[in-house]
């Protein structure tokens, strides 16, 4: 991997992570109004509640990650030929 690929690389993951925090966060709050979702060591809230949202944050962060790291490979794919 050239150096121009890897700081594109690393770029696209920042950005990728930030999309996908601010993602999740929408989808939370939309599905359930709450503004944050729990985190696994807020005993406030229940089981059930704090393991649908680590599946949900997992998935959102997955897809996006996906996502992106599949257009930059598309992208230096055509820039090779």
């Amino acid at each position: 991997m050239q150096p121009l690929e890897k700081a594109t690389a690393l770029g696209m993951s920042l950005a990728s992570g930030a999309l996908a925090v601010a993602l999740a966060k929408r989808v939370w709050t939309l599905a359930t109004g709450q503004d944050e979702a729990p985190d696994a060591e807020d005993l406030d809230r229940g089981w059930t509640e704090v393991l649908v949202a680590a599946a949900v944050q997992g998935a959102i962060f997955g897809l996006v990650r996906a996502a992106v790291q599949r257009t930059g490979a598309r992208t230096f794919q055509r820039r090779g030929r």
